[in-house]
Order: structure tokens, then C-alpha cells, then sequence
């Protein structure tokens, strides 16, 4: 539903090349060249800044485009970004941001105050365009630019995310003659990061060169392309042949079997990252009006309750990450400790089918409950297939939910169609999950009734689809407390509210399993330093630092000043040679929005 595509594509065969070649198309490098190629599995959602939600995507955005203010690699705390210095008015009502001065778009055209204003004023005054990051600009009453340097924000109440606004400074020049906000942008994208997107195939690649002008100085390398597989077991085969240097979110079997690998850096640290079930409560559009099909019977809280009480975290700890990750507690990943609810969740079906048996949920011959309309309960549960979480953690929900009378149908499929779904509300139980901020103010706000989209399924990111009058109150109060005290406790309620409406259950935050070739590149900037990760970081340091060299004492013949890729190039000519003679011509088409809901950024 939420797909557009430029061009028809032959599939069957688009998902071959991937598996098979991702070179296969635009990947040639010119001899000599540092380029940095990174391993995703994940499908980018779009190009479109204020689109993408995905993890490949917002790290595209902000490697592509310069914020306000960035996060400190060090300790996460807001640093200078586009803004060199700012201020607040005494009632902190009013912000005044300092815009860096000889800041270049890759155009050659200045980046101006100009660009900043109406990158916000477009946020607050088209919904298409406040998709992603729309968060961030309400309760705002206006955004000028007195002058090329002077970015002046007024908000109707105080508000306690004025240094995290996580959204990237498009170039006015480009995006003023943009009448679609849901559209793909054209390429080269025109930025100001220390990447710029240059080309990109659906399922394939995507290809940056090194900003030369950026504004902290031009990266070390000459390009970085992320290079898509079809699944991590791949991506781990062409990391040990050198097709790929870096790559994330291996399973803890992989990780643990690349230790001996001298060519090899292992990478890992607390998770920051939430993993969820959404139960889908009666879902409503923003307008209130029923969207989806849900199962009905998920409305009585008491049903989600218990399956909450049936979902065992440690068990998914220990058997599905390999002990590398922590048992779910509350909603904040406790990798920000500051803002995280300790309180474990509980594994109690003996209470959850005390629970349902009070409910009236009676239990038929065949062991499966009845909903309280006298049908079989018999839930679907959505999930991606190829990722290890879902497809492991659904045998084991799939199981415990038995326990409790309640049938499973887990369904694996593509990342897209899971999108279309959990963006539609077309499911009653799917797996889902989110990188957290180191300001909580962007995951908490997905909870919200605001986040709801339209009767489409679009104008807005959704999650559990709750809409509850308690949590959107305690949401609004932490965002205008600027106590940070008197905020973390107001998080930690929301928190506890979520427990109690039941309408998503945490799995746990699993660790980051990133490996790198050793043999190749000098040590990477970690974000935090101690225990931080390379890729998906809140900002672009990791890529950024990217810089030829050795982090091992491995042996040099490895690929000593080698670019190690042409054995994935000659695979990839003779698969298209294959695919020639087979006289099939590839169309290949542009995701618009979100890869992969369980992935999200």
C-alpha cells in the first residue's frame, strides 16, 4: 500500500543478483579509491528526509545533511552542529541559533539561516513533511530568519528537546520547488553532510562520495557504499572474503565463530536499541475512526495483559541472542539509564490463564480459548522473514501463547509488506522495535494519538496505535519540563502507563554485534566511546573516522592497501552475464517509506 514504484521489477530476480551478487550494478570502484563498503540487510525505506524512518535511512540522512546540533561521540550530550552557538530567552519560550558561517550545500550554494527556517516552517505546516520527524516541531508558534545567520524559533510553551532536534537542514533552494512531500528526491541528493548520496538501486546499493567541502573538514576516504544482502548469513560470508569491510547486527553464533578470525575486529556494547511485540488494541486513525483489521478481541486490555504475562525475556535472552542482550524492563532502553524504568517485566502463565479464566475466556476441547464473542482465539503474528528475532522468538511466542489457550499463526514476510501492515494496522500481533534516542522525546512520542496516521495509513509514524488520555497528558508535561529531574521522573511514568495499557510487550534490548576487517581499516570512532557502536550511531562519526590502516597485527598479505573487491565485481559480471543471456531485463524500483518496521530508527 505504501509502495511506489518507478518501474515495474522482475523480482525473482532482483532478490537473485542481491543474494548472489550486490555488486552486480554501479559498484565498480575506480583503481585506487578508499571506499568504505558496509553489509545491510535492512530495505531502505526512502531517500526522502522527511520520509525515512529506517535505520539505513537515517543514517543516510545524517550522513547527508548537517543538524542543528549533533550528539557528542564521547557521552551523547548535544554539541555544535550547523548551529555554532545559541541562546534562550529567560521564559525559554524563545531560541536563537547562531548558523555557522561558509557552510557549503554540495551545489556550491551557502547554507543560510534561510535553509533551517524553512526546513522547520515546512514541518509545521505540511503534514507529508513532519512524517518522520513531526515530533519535534509541535507546540512551535513560529521560525524566522532575520538574516543569513540568525535562526529564531518561537515555541507556545517551553520545551525540553530544543537541543535534540533530530532532523535534518535540507537546502531551501531545492526543496521550496518540491510539491510532493511523499516523493522521492532526485539524484544526487544536494547536501551538506560528510556523504553525499550519489546513486542507489532498490535491494542493492547505495553509493556516497566524500563531501570535500564539509565544514569539519573532508572525510579520509573517497566514497562509502552500503552494499544490501539478503540475509546476515551472506553478509558474513562476504565479510570474511573482503567483499564487504563493516557490518552490523550479526546473530550471536556468527559473532562468536569471527573471533578467531585474524582479519578480523569484533565490535559490541549495551543495547539502545527496544524490541517489541505490538498487540494491536482496536486501532484508530488520526480522525478516531477504526483502521486495520485487528483481531477485536485485543480491545479488552485483560487479553493483552496476559499475553504480556506469557512472553518469557529471559528465555529470549538466553536462547534467541546468545545472553547479548538484557531482559525487557521498561520502554526506555536502559543503554540511557537516566530516562529507563527498571521494572523487569514478569513471566507468570499460571497468572495470565487465572487471568483469561476470570475474563471469561473458557477454554474449548482442543485447548484453544474462546473470545468473548464465542470465537476460537487465533491470532496472527507478523514478523520479517530472514531476521533472526523474528523468525526465532515467533516458535517461542508462538509456544508460551499455547500455554495460555491462545492459537498462533506466525507469518514471516517481507520487510515491506510487515511496514504496510503495522503502518495500516493490518495485524494483531507483529514484531517491531526502535533505536532510542539519547533524548527519549522521539520514541516516547510515537505512543502518542498524534502519531496515529490518516484513514491511508500515512501523515504519521505509528506504533501500538495507542491513544490513551493519561500518557498524552504525562507526554506533554515532559516535553515543556525543563527540570531534568522533574522530566525523567515524567518518563518513567509514561512508562509504567505503558506497561499498564498492554498495548506493545518488550522483548528485550539486544547488544549491537558489529564486525569490521581489521586487516584494512585503523580502529573506527565508537559513539559512546566506551561500549558505543560504529554504524547507526546519533550522528555520522563511526563513517566519518573511516580511515585505511590496521586494527590487528594480522597478516598483511590479507589485502595490505587492497580495495578487496573485485571478487565480489567478477561474481557479479558473471551473474549478469547469466541474467543477460536468460534475456531478462531487471526494473528496478524505489521504496518510498519505511523498510522494515522492526528495524526502525
Amino acid at each position: 500500500m505504501l509502495v511506489r514504484r518507478r518501474l515495474a521489477g522482475a523480482g525473482a530476480v532482483v532478490a537473485l543478483v542481491a543474494v548472489a551478487s550486490p555488486w552486480v550494478a554501479g559498484s565498480a570502484q575506480a583503481q585506487g579509491e578508499k571506499v568504505l563498503r558496509a553489509g545491510v540487510t535492512q530495505e531502505l525505506d526512502s531517500l526522502n528526509p522527511f520520509i525515512t524512518i529506517t535505520r539505513v535511512g537515517t543514517d543516510l540522512t545524517r550522513l547527508t545533511y548537517e543538524y542543528l546540533t549533533t550528539y557528542d561521540p564521547k557521552d551523547y550530550k548535544p554539541v555544535p552542529g550547523l548551529a555554532e552557538k545559541w541562546e534562550t530567552s529567560a521564559d525559554k519560550l524563545t531560541w536563537t541559533f547562531t548558523i555557522r558561517s561558509g557552510v557549503k550545500w554540495s551545489d556550491g550554494r551557502p547554507v543560510t539561516a534561510g535553509d533551517a527556517a524553512f526546513t522547520f516552517s515546512t514541518m509545521m505546516s505540511n503534514k507529508d513533511a513532519a512524517t518522520a520527524n513531526g515530533n519535534f516541531v509541535q507546540g512551535w508558534d513560529s521560525v524566522t530568519a532575520p538574516d543569513d545567520r540568525t535562526l529564531v524559533i518561537r515555541t507556545k510553551q517551553p520545551r525540553s528537546t530544543m537541543l535534540a532536534l533530530d532532523v535534518p537542514i535540507v537546502p531551501k533552494h531545492v526543496w521550496e520547488k518540491v510539491t510532493d512531500f511523499k516523493a522521492e528526491p532526485p539524484l544526487p541528493l544536494v547536501g551538506s553532510g560528510p556523504f553525499l548520496v550519489q546513486d542507489y538501486k532498490a535491494a542493492q546499493f547505495i553509493k556516497l562520495t566524500a563531501n570535500r567541502d564539509y565544514w569539519r573538514g573532508a572525510p579520509k576516504i573517497d566514497g562509502l557504499d552500503f552494499v544490501y544482502y539478503k540475509n546476515v548469513d551472506a553478509e558474513v560470508q562476504a565479510l570474511k572474503k573482503g567483499d564487504i569491510d563493516l557490518m552490523s547486527r550479526l546473530v550471536p553464533a556468527q559473532y562468536d565463530a569471527l573471533k578467531g578470525d585474524p582479519n578480523v575486529r569484533l565490535n559490541t556494547g549495551a543495547g539502545r536499541r527496544l524490541n517489541e511485540i505490538l498487540i494491536n488494541p482496536g486501532a484508530t486513525s488520526a480522525d478516531d475512526r477504526p483502521i486495520g483489521d485487528g483481531n477485536p478481541a485485543l480491545k479488552d486490555v485483560r487479553l493483552r495483559k496476559a499475553i504480556a504475562l506469557s512472553i518469557d525475556s529471559k528465555a529470549l535472552v538466553d536462547k534467541v541472542w546468545g545472553g547479548y542482550a538484557q531482559e525487557a524492563a521498561g520502554y526506555i532502553p536502559p543503554g540511557f539509564s537516566e530516562f529507563h524504568w527498571p521494572e523487569k517485566q514478569k513471566f507468570d502463565p499460571a497468572a495470565a490463564n487465572r487471568m483469561l479464566d476470570e475474563a471469561g475466556y473458557a477454554k474449548g476441547a482442543d485447548g484453544v480459548r474462546a473470545d468473548l464473542q464465542g470465537k476460537p482465539l487465533r491470532l496472527r503474528l507478523l514478523g520479517h522473514a530472514g531476521t533472526n528475532l523474528d523468525e526465532q522468538a515467533s516458535k517461542y511466542v508462538t509456544s508460551w501463547l499455547k500455554d495460555i489457550g491462545i492459537a498462533v499463526e506466525p507469518q514471516m514476510v517481507a520487510d515491506q509488506k510487515v511496514n504496510d501492515a503495522t503502518t495500516g494496522a493490518n495485524f494483531d500481533l507483529a514484531f517491531s522495535g526502535w533505536s532510542a534516542n539519547p533524548d527519549p522525546d522521539y520514541v516516547l512520542s510515537l505512543q502518542t494519538c498524534g502519531a496515529r496516521p490518516n484513514a491511508d495509513g500515512k501523515g504519521a509514524t505509528p506504533d501500538s496505535f495507542l491513544c490513551d488520555p493519561e500518557y498524552d497528558r504525562l507526554y506533554t508535561e515532559q516535553l515543556q519540563e525543563t527540570d531534568r529531574g522533574k522530566r525523567v521522573e515524567l518518563v518513567k511514568k509514561m512508562q509504567q502507563v505503558l506497561a499498564d495499557r498492554a498495548t506493545l510487550v518488550l522483548l528485550g534490548y539486544d547488544n549491537p554485534l558489529e564486525a569490521y576487517r581489521a586487516d584494512r581499516w585503523a580502529p573506527f570512532q565508537t559513539q559512546p566511546v566506551d561500549g558505543g557502536v560504529i554504524m547507526n550511531q546519533q550522528g555520522y562519526w563511526g563513517y566519518y573516522s573511516a580511515e585505511r590502516g590496521r586494527s590487528t597485527d594480522a597478516a598483511a598479505s590479507a589485502s595490505a592497501g587492497g580495495d578487496g573487491g573485485n571478487t565480489g565485481l567478477i561474481i557479479g559480471v558473471v551473474v549478469a552475464g547469466v541474467v543477460v543471456v536468460g534475456g531478462v531485463v531487471l526494473l528496478v524500483g524505489r521504496s518510498r517509506r519505511r523498510g522494515a518496521a522492526d528495524e526502525r530508527e
